[in-house]
């Protein structure tokens, strides 16, 4: 899913997580509470085309209908009794990538190869600023920041 460029990639984590609130219906394991839940679902997904907070509230209420199903005996796939369970292992984990906003995961391998932030901004003062707003030497320049070389030799900016 992170290989999917933004803002598609939201909007297609939205979908899915809206389909995967349908996922037990066929199963019909709880009989009629399947569809407020299927309701819910597609609330929170409708909610996730524009905010990445609801997409990762959406696979977390997943992983408890997973848990649910689990306990109750009845898997999402009926010919593999832990399948539910294993749903449940994994949702969290996308859950917590979407609370962190549904980044590129090439982009933070790639940047961990470069070792880390490539650049430092610092105030005249000396204290950290973070990385300059608008993402360029001149824009630090221009809020009277200081770009620092790192250490390493490596590029200031951010490839």
């Amino acid at each position: 899913m992170s290989l999917i460029r933004e803002p598609h990639r939201r909007r297609f984590n939205a979908v899915m997580v809206g389909g995967a609130g349908a996922a037990y219906l066929s199963g019909g394991g709880f009989g009629l509470w399947e569809l407020p839940f299927v309701a819910l679902m597609a609330y929170v997904a409708y909610r996730g085309l524009e905010s990445w907070t609801f997409i990762g509230i959406g696979w977390l209420l997943h992983t408890a209908w997973d848990m649910a199903h689990h306990l109750k005996g009845n898997p999402i796939l009926s010919f593999y009794h832990d399948s539910s369970l294993a749903c449940a292992i994994c949702d969290p984990v996308i859950a917590l990538w979407c609370f962190g906003g549904g980044p590129s995961l090439i982009v933070l391998v790639r940047r961990r190869q470069r070792g880390g932030l490539a650049r430092r901004c610092t105030r005249p003062d000396g204290r950290y600023q973070g990385p300059t707003a608008g993402g360029s030497i001149a824009s630090a320049r221009r809020t009277s920041l200081r770009v620092e070389q790192p250490s390493d030799g490596s590029s200031p900016l951010f490839q």
